[in-house]
């Protein structure tokens, strides 16, 4: 890799080749990342969901499982990730009935050497996509396959700090 601008990235060596960056070198600190999104749905849906009223059950309990365990999963699926020890994973929705949206907001937490955003990140991606357990409501209980009925937003309310 012969651009200069290419070599300062972290996880490209000398040579161009991608390696796992060492960090055994840096302090343990408390490390918190947040990153938050939102999904719109159709009034219909919206109403299930926040009523509890689906017939797969609790969405936003099961939409708050899979956040967890995409935090916990992480290093599994993010290549050149290290496996961290994380000590607090906290999910949390805000409900906006007038828009028909949902906001969630996924918080990790560790004592570590490295920060904890990719993991944020991998919670919240857990609870936005089509596959996400909103996706899992419009289909039975609604009858529409309509790709219109989410609609996924990234919100800028991203960020980590070493405590």
């Amino acid at each position: 890799m012969s651009d200069p601008d290419a070599r300062a990235l972290t996880h490209f060596d000398a040579r161009g080749e991608a390696h796992m960056v060492d960090v055994a070198a840096k302090d343990v600190t408390h490390r918190v990342a947040r990153a938050s999104g939102h999904i719109r749905m159709k009034p219909a849906t919206f109403a299930l969901v926040a009523g509890g009223q689906a017939k797969k059950g609790d969405v936003i309990g099961i939409a708050r499982i899979a956040a967890i365990q995409g935090a916990k999963r992480t290093a599994d699926l993010v290549p050149l990730c290290h496996p961290l020890p994380i000590t607090r994973v906290a999910v949390d929705f805000e409900l906006d009935t007038a828009a028909s949206l949902v906001r969630c907001t996924a918080q990790v937490e560790t004592l570590g050497r490295t920060g904890v955003e990719m993991e944020a990140l991998c919670a919240l991606g857990l609870l936005l996509p089509p596959a996400a357990p909103w996706a899992q409501v419009r289909l039975p209980e609604l009858g529409d396959t309509s790709s219109e009925d989410l609609t996924v937003g990234a919100e800028r309310r991203f960020g980590e700090q070493i405590m």
